[in-house]
């Protein structure tokens, strides 16, 4: 009987079982969809990150947003690439609810009826700060009954405090942007401590809120430096390579930052420290 011997075959004994033309080619495979995935469209070879989802007709949509700010509408489904991969995009996964679970600020979250609004009250500067209060604060805040107005700039805060007619019950606790020794702003929060009681102005040291948010939440190490006497809105937005030419842009770019914040690990203690002040000292025992 002869010997067979045996030759090392790429192919394998049956050529059929393998096909070298299919090795190694990806296969789709399915991802559910999130915000902050960044997504390309193979048909038109657009490329962004996922900033918002919708649901138009019972369609969900996803708001991919470019490097340079613009924004398109997708529908879920195959035909998009993710860290160069194919995927099929699903819905996204409905996180469950721990039990007792925590609020965005980290506080322990708690079932509760509506509760009468207090008397006193949180004042901020601008809409943006009002909205990112919320979005952190937000469940803590009604829990407690608390509500939070917005000034659009504190250089009419005395009159406003006038108007409101704040006391040792009835308080007002106010965040300012900027609040560093020899500002505009500290001179404004000694003056208001002489003269108003029950009234108590904390502040960051960021000249806007934006910066409060932590820079690695937008993909940068740090913000842009703005030169002195340029809009920080629009100085930050042209550093950056965003849109900037009106307000529109500039609420575009809120949108897309303000998305970006999942709770309190990603703002910067420097803010989170002062709110929680606020918070603490319009809901003191005796505050109304």
């Amino acid at each position: 009987m002869r010997n067979l011997t045996y030759v090392n075959d790429r192919y394998g004994f049956d050529v059929l079982s393998d096909d070298p033309h299919r090795r190694g080619k990806p296969t789709t495979t399915d991802l559910p969809v999130a915000r902050g995935l960044v997504i390309e469209d193979v048909e038109s070879g657009y490329v962004g990150e996922v900033t918002g989802l919708e649901n138009s007709g019972g369609q969900i949509l996803m708001e991919l947003t470019d490097r340079r700010g613009a924004a398109r509408m997708f529908p879920l489904g195959p035909g998009y690439w993710v860290e160069g991969k194919p995927v099929n995009l699903l819905p996204p996964v409905r996180q469950a609810r721990t039990t007792p679970g925590r609020t965005a600020s980290g506080s322990r979250a708690v079932t509760h009826e509506a509760r009468t609004a207090r008397a006193s009250r949180i004042w901020v500067e601008g809409r943006h700060d009002a909205e990112l209060v919320e979005k952190v604060w937000g469940d803590d805040l009604r829990y407690e009954g608390v509500v939070v107005e917005y000034l659009e700039g504190i250089d009419n805060l005395a009159e406003r405090l006038g108007e409101f007619d704040p006391g040792p019950t009835r308080r007002v606790g106010v965040l300012v942007d900027h609040l560093v020794p020899g500002s505009k702003e500290a001179r404004i929060a000694d003056d208001i401590h002489r003269r108003f009681p029950g009234v108590l102005v904390l502040g960051h040291p960021y000249v806007d809120v934006w910066q409060a948010v932590k820079p690695g939440r937008i993909g940068l190490a740090e913000w842009p430096h703005v030169p002195r006497g340029t809009d920080i809105k629009i100085g930050t937005l042209r550093a950056l390579g965003w849109p900037h030419r009106d307000q529109a842009d500039i609420a575009a770019a809120w949108k897309r930052i303000l998305g970006r914040v999942r709770d309190f690990r990603d703002l910067e203690p420097s803010l989170l420290g002062r709110v929680e002040e606020l918070v603490d000292f319009v809901t003191e025992p005796g505050a109304e």
